[in-house]
């Protein structure tokens, strides 16, 4: 319904959907909770901020003295340039896939439900690494309760499905439907337009919706990239068009196989590009840079983003960089509002 949403609730929303960490969630949480319009339309809204609040300021508190911890780590604290989840139903190869292309010691068996827990593992794309995260299946009948705690921090998911499987179109629609229960959307843009942006030039990541319409702000919405796992079974290539069109969606698709490593080499391309990865490089006046490990943002990052990234109080102090790359020349200077560019040198200056 149309409420009137201030500038500040926008901010602090879009802020929200990007934190990573707790307290840079708390804080846009509470910021919304300030700036909400109140009238009995967001009552609901208001409920639920307040209830993430909670939760929040619970985990960042940690676990009560003498309670006792039950069940598998409900997520994976997000490392490398992006955390994509690996989604879908029993028997698609989502543990041999992640074993496969992160080398990760995980239990692969020719049974359903073999994975139990979140299982992370490092995917290598040049200089930067991606963190896969190999989740429980989904079937129309069980969902691990604790399946959207675990998908909280991720970018972006990989659909693993086996083509070969005759019954693949009801298990894809049973996981979107599960997911579609818990404020979970698979889309199936990615952030791959101008200055991050989605495919239609919407913000990637939002739901669609009028300007003055508050959308649910805890709905995940994760670009998905549809996996057609074991290609070495030789299944027909135009089956994932079939797949495609019975379930009404355009997920952009990889053909692969877990067995033979057929296809593994896109993934990550892939991934580094359509999520709009962009590295960055820092200096020390007077010295080289240091080129080992890039810190890493999105698209339409700034100075300012960069030097969060290395430490809070550079970011609060900082008066101007100079950077090396994407810049009129070497070494100009530049303020912190400054989109950076893959590949740029930043030198900062606080």
């Amino acid at each position: 319904m149309p409420t009137n949403v201030s500038p500040e609730y926008k901010k602090a929303e879009a802020e929200f959907r990007s934190a990573r960490e707790a307290p840079d969630k708390l804080r846009c949480l509470k910021e919304m909770l300030r700036t909400i319009p109140k009238h009995k339309g967001t009552e609901r809204l208001q409920a639920d901020i307040k209830t993430k609040i909670k939760q929040i300021t619970e985990e960042l508190a940690g676990p009560k003295k003498g309670g006792a911890r039950t069940g598998p780590a409900q997520a994976v604290r997000p490392e490398g340039a992006a955390q994509i989840a690996l989604v879908g139903p029993p028997n698609s190869g989502k543990s041999s896939l992640l074993a496969r292309l992160t080398g990760s010691h995980t239990e692969v068996g020719p049974y359903p439900y073999t994975t139990k827990s979140p299982i992370p593992g490092m995917l290598p794309h040049e200089d930067v690494n991606i963190q896969l995260v190999d989740l429980p299946p989904i079937s129309a009948d069980f969902m691990e309760p604790w399946y959207v705690n675990a998908l909280q921090s991720a970018d972006g998911t990989l659909l693993v499905v086996d083509l070969a499987d005759p019954e693949v179109v009801d298990h894809v629609q049973s996981i979107r439907e599960r997911l579609d229960e818990k404020r979970v959307t698979l889309e199936e843009d990615w952030p791959l337009g101008p200055e991050g942006s989605g495919a239609d030039g919407s913000p990637a990541g939002n739901a669609d919706g009028d300007d003055d319409e508050i959308a649910d702000p805890f709905r995940l919405h994760l670009p998905t990239l549809l996996v057609a796992n074991k290609t070495d079974l030789d299944p027909d290539p135009e089956e994932v068009n079939v797949l495609e069109e019975l379930l009404g969606v355009r997920f952009p698709a990889i053909a692969v196989s877990a067995e033979t490593g057929a296809g593994l080499d896109r993934l990550a391309p892939f991934l580094f590009e359509n999520l709009g990865v962009v590295r960055v490089y820092t200096k020390v006046p007077g010295k080289p840079p240091d080129t080992d490990r890039p810190y890493t943002l999105r698209r339409g990052a700034t100075i300012l983003d960069a030097a969060r990234l290395v430490h809070r109080d550079i970011a609060a102090s900082l008066k101007f960089a100079r950077i090396w790359g994407s810049g009129r020349f070497d070494g100009q200077q530049v303020g912190p509002d400054h989109r950076v560019a893959d590949k740029d040198v930043v030198e900062l200056h606080a």
